[in-house]
């Protein structure tokens, strides 16, 4: 009994595909092969009643390896950045979660009652300081006497609550540093505490970008101190 086995055709009879290269831009570049082989051709067709000067192919290649050897120093260096910022990133991620102490007057409370912390960034013996809180709407929530204050940071906190001692709701509040110098007014600057949300890389020259609550953002050069 005869049989026939049918076993189709190989992938070989059929027709091939040529596969084309594609461009990723390294063909428009010259390697030192390439070099040493313009090199070479151009000492194959010399005028030989006017040879190359051998101060002329000095100059060539070491003009041709100076390129190459900066060419292959920024491609270093790119790599050297962006592993620096990875490593800048990496670090900033660990103060997710902290207080940052940063220069301003306004302070944030996430919720009701937490209170709120800061400096008097004080340069001169002050007399009569006065730190004046208030909220979002102008008003006065607390006053705070601190007297006679001699140069240096003065730490300040309060804790939330009104003059009946009930907590008071979440908020922007500004923070407000006056007192005598000299017999005169004058106002202090301020820096206060503000909570690390989460963390950023800025596509510009700024750097690693703090996200903090209350929807303020600030680049990390801008820390005075970390931690409460």
């Amino acid at each position: 009994m005869n049989t026939v086995n049918n076993t189709g055709l190989t992938n070989d009879m059929y027709w091939q595909e040529e596969k084309v290269k594609v461009a990723d831009g390294t063909e428009q570049q010259l390697s030192q092969e390439d070099f040493f082989a313009m090199l070479t051709e151009q000492l194959a067709n010399q005028d030989p009643t006017a040879p190359v000067d051998n101060d002329q192919m000095v100059a060539q290649m070491t003009s041709f390896t100076m390129a190459d050897g900066i060419s292959q120093l920024n491609e270093k260096f790119e790599s050297f950045a962006a592993s620096m910022t990875s490593n800048q990133a990496l670090q900033a991620s660990s103060l997710i979660g902290q207080d940052v102490l940063v220069q301003g007057n306004v302070a944030y409370m996430a919720n009701e009652g937490d209170g709120i912390s800061g400096v008097v960034i004080n340069e001169e013996t002050v007399q009569n300081m006065t730190i004046t809180i208030q909220n979002e709407l102008g008003e006065v929530v607390k006053t705070i006497d601190a007297g006679t204050q001699a140069p240096g940071n003065i730490q300040f906190e309060w804790d939330g609550l009104d003059k009946n001692g009930d907590p008071i709701s979440a908020g922007n509040f500004v923070v407000t540093a006056t007192g005598d110098v000299g017999g005169e007014g004058f106002q202090m600057t301020t820096a206060v505490h503000r909570h690390i949300g989460s963390v950023s890389l800025s596509s510009s020259n700024q750097g690693i970008i703090l996200n903090l609550d209350g929807n303020v953002s600030i680049s990390l050069d801008d820390v005075i101190q970390i931690g409460s």
